[in-house]
């Protein structure tokens, strides 16, 4: 039998990250740290000597403004943890994380967190998308969720990188 949410969710899970992945094509480390207000939530190096990005629990209300890089790095290290959480052994926390601080690191792990959770969605059934599935902070979804979840993530924050790029291409043009 055809298993036909499998194959809707992994055709729209391609279509979206297409559609990212080209909008993510010659992103230079100048424009992953562009701040385009004063405050931007960013990439950064710790005291620690590792590097972080900005957050704090509960976000600000409203939201503080955050670079593409902090955006990037929020949708690739989130496929990796709901990936980790829901379809792995579920030990990796935020705090154990390698956050990347270049373009290319950035896009790499991306890609690496996408084909986790593509793979993922590969293996399972329309029915086994009802299971539930552990997610990084306990509660518990459906897997279907987990997937529907990136898939919004991909085309939330990949817009706002798209729009973020249009606008640090026609500040900075080419000369």
């Amino acid at each position: 039998m055809k298993e036909q949410t499998v194959n809707l969710l992994l055709a729209e899970m391609d279509e979206v990250y297409q559609t990212l992945r080209l909008r993510l094509d010659g992103l230079t480390d100048e424009e992953f740290f562009w701040e385009p207000v004063p405050g931007c939530w960013t990439v950064h190096l710790g005291e620690d000597g590792r590097w972080w990005v900005d957050y704090v629990d509960p976000a600000p209300q409203p939201p503080t403004f955050t670079t593409i890089g902090w955006r990037l790095v929020h949708i690739a290290t989130c496929k990796v943890i709901y990936h980790e959480h829901a379809f792995g052994p579920g030990k990796l926390t935020w705090d154990d994380l390698d956050y990347p601080h270049t373009a290319a690191f950035s896009i790499a792990l991306l890609e690496e967190g996408h084909a986790w959770l593509r793979a993922d969605l590969e293996k399972l059934t329309d029915t086994e998308l009802d299971e539930m599935r552990l997610t990084n902070w306990g509660e518990q979804w459906p897997a279907w969720r987990i997937f529907w979840a990136m898939i919004s993530h991909d085309v939330h924050h990949g817009a706002e990188i798209g729009c973020l790029r249009d606008l640090y291409r026609d500040k900075f043009p080419q000369i």
